[in-house]
């Protein structure tokens, strides 16, 4: 086979698969976490609350000191944990002005309670919610199914355990 089939042969592959993957993009739902409804977003709109953790594991799978590597941001940990929240539980109110973190809904449905959305914000499995600067929340399980979480984030005191 002539180099030339080849390199045309290959082009068409690289061509079809990447409408196959546009094509899948247009169609899937987004990957994205539940966010604030339009109009409701508003800085300082709710008050932190004092619930206490209630029905939620939290196990911390794997941490890296970024001191130590090339990135050298010291004073920082990358963190990755799994949350196991039952029916009922709560996630109590914590910020994340200087711990930023990507949540992963691994399994079932969770609300959040944001302290510049106006109203609760649900998040479904396969979805991934960016918390950062300016969120403080907490989270409730008001379904009948055990929520599982996957959280990445950085913080900057080992010794700050909040969810």
């Amino acid at each position: 086979m002539s180099t030339s089939n080849v390199t045309s042969r290959t082009r068409w592959h690289g061509l079809a698969l990447a409408g196959i993957f546009a094509g899948s993009l247009a169609t899937a739902p987004a990957a994205f976490a539940g966010e604030c409804p339009a109009g409701k977003m508003q800085a300082n709109v709710r008050d932190k609350v004092d619930h206490k953790a209630v029905g939620v594991t939290d196990v911390t799978l794997g941490a890296i000191n970024l001191e130590k590597q090339p990135a050298n941001i010291r004073d920082r940990e990358l963190r990755f944990r799994k949350l196991t929240i039952e029916p009922g539980g709560i996630v109590p109110w914590h910020s994340h002005d200087d711990r930023p973190a990507l949540i992963f809904v691994q399994q079932g449905e969770i609300v959040e309670y944001a302290s510049n959305c106006a109203e609760p914000i649900v998040h479904k499995t396969g979805e991934i919610r960016p918390e950062v600067a300016g969120v403080s929340h907490w989270w409730k399980n008001l379904g009948k199914e055990t929520v599982i979480l996957y959280v990445g984030d950085v913080r900057k005191d080992p010794h700050d355990h909040h969810m």
